[in-house]
């Protein structure tokens, strides 16, 4: 029965325990599936924080289900994540030495408000002044022990997979301080994968990181039962790196892993820039600025690739810096203006973004790719398989299928946030929502119709 209300009520958009009880005393179909026996938001919440692994069945069960309706092709795999705060205060995030500083300032401000509290006993205080010094100096006393306790039950700091230091949080240690574009949020990371074929979520996953480059082998690990060895599993360029790449090539698994170039080489994004570089005419209200002279780029110079030297456009040699450059893949040489040819140059202007504190011009002047096949790297055969037609318009996938399971979970059910707090719990609740969005899946495909 409970089971039944929390579907229903996160299918409506009400998350919170109290709003289901309330609900459950006044909604027709709510009043239905309870019995008229409206429970307490307490055993509601209960149910949702402890119930983890029983929701993991029933997950299982509607998605044989989904496979035994047809709706799951096996074709593609879209991963992604939504990052959103979960029930943790951003005012108890830290280190152990921030927290182990944050105890001794509490501690030698309740020592300095009770000496002076002991040296002004003598006088006739009034009683509410010394009932609020005293509450005071218990408060800082209690907070300063809370402190400590913690740092006694948490002897290690937080690291990430490169050992980097990570804060920690005594509301809830498990999460993460991630970064969204609507400013640092202390969350998790819902982490989904889709099939193409009716936008079945096959996997849910909730991980307390930012790093999305540590959750992607975790997913696909998961989906192996799931998958065929034809199946393409397909990621943004948050789920990019050299380390992934050597691991889905290792399993021998076929994926479409953007890297953050991609755009840049895809001539439909030439003009990209044009559109996002366009000023505000509402900002500036002084007038049309003077256009300042564009600056000479590589390719205002000659470079002769046999002799490897480089003429800048005022005819003046540059020196070439080194032996050999390598970069991105591209071979080439790096060269120098002198000072003597730079100083006195009419071009500098347009030579040298700050011609007032730099002294000469520096370019790099490339003449191919590197034909070594001993140095392609992973990511180098991941940009070819995306370079080609059929890669572009098989990745092109990805964002119709992943991302409109994103906007019903995050508009139409409200999930705006996590509201539990450990990454047990979290995960039940993040699998409750995906359960609800495969149950409606199946119900407009005409199941039990």
């Amino acid at each position: 029965m409970r089971l039944k209300v929390v579907r229903f009520a996160y299918s409506q958009g009400m998350v919170r325990s109290c709003a289901i009880e309330r609900v459950c005393q006044a909604h027709v179909t709510l009043m239905a599936l309870c019995g008229m026996s409206a429970p307490h938001f307490t055993t509601i919440a209960h149910f949702v924080s402890t119930l983890r692994d029983d929701i993991a069945q029933v997950f299982a069960a509607v998605l044989a289900v989904c496979d035994g309706q047809g709706l799951i092709g096996r074709e593609m795999f879209a991963i992604d994540g939504v990052k959103l705060p979960s029930n943790a205060s951003k005012h108890r995030s830290g280190t152990r030495a921030e927290f182990t500083q944050r105890a001794e300032k509490l501690e030698a401000t309740a020592k300095t408000m009770l000496d002076r509290h002991r040296e002004t006993d003598a006088l006739e205080l009034e009683p509410d002044v010394a009932a609020k010094t005293t509450a005071r100096i218990a408060r800082l006393t209690r907070d300063a022990e809370q402190l400590r306790a913690w740092l006694a039950t948490h002897p290690t700091d937080r690291h990430g997979p490169t050992g980097g230091l990570r804060q920690s949080n005594r509301t809830d240690n498990e999460r993460a301080k991630m970064a969204t574009d609507k400013g640092v949020v202390q969350g998790y990371t819902g982490v989904a994968a889709v099939d193409a074929k009716h936008q079945i979520i096959v996997n849910a996953q909730a991980h307390g990181t930012g790093s999305e480059q540590e959750l992607l082998l975790p997913v696909v690990d998961a989906l192996a039962a799931r998958r065929t060895r034809d199946t393409v599993l397909t990621a943004d360029a948050g789920y990019h790196s050299e380390a992934n790449l050597a691991s889905l090539a290792a399993r021998e698994v076929p994926a479409l892993i953007a890297d953050p170039d991609m755009r840049k080489r895809d001539e439909r994004f030439a003009d990209r820039d044009h559109h996002t570089s366009a000023p505000d005419p509402l900002h500036d209200k002084s007038g049309t600025a003077k256009k300042a002279l564009p600056l000479l780029t590589p390719s205002d110079f000659t470079y002769d690739t046999d002799a490897r030297t480089c003429v800048c456009p005022a005819g003046k040699s540059l020196n070439r810096r080194g032996a050999r450059n390598v970069t991105n893949g591209y071979v080439g040489e790096h060269f120098q203006g002198a000072k003597r040819d730079c100083a006195p140059c009419t071009l500098r202007a347009q030579c040298l973004s700050t011609p007032e504190t730099t002294a000469v011009r520096n370019v790099a002047c490339f003449r191919g790719r590197e034909d070594t096949a001993a140095r392609e790297t992973h990511t180098m055969r991941m940009q070819q398989r995306l370079d080609t037609p059929e890669g572009r318009e098989q990745y092109g996938q990805r964002f119709g299928t992943v991302e409109p399971v994103f906007g019903n979970l995050r508009d139409n059910k409200r999930l705006d946030r996590f509201t539990l707090r450990g990454r047990t719990k979290v995960n039940g609740q993040w699998l409750l929502f995906c359960l609800v969005h495969n149950i409606e899946k199946l119900t407009h495909a005409g199941y039990a119709a």
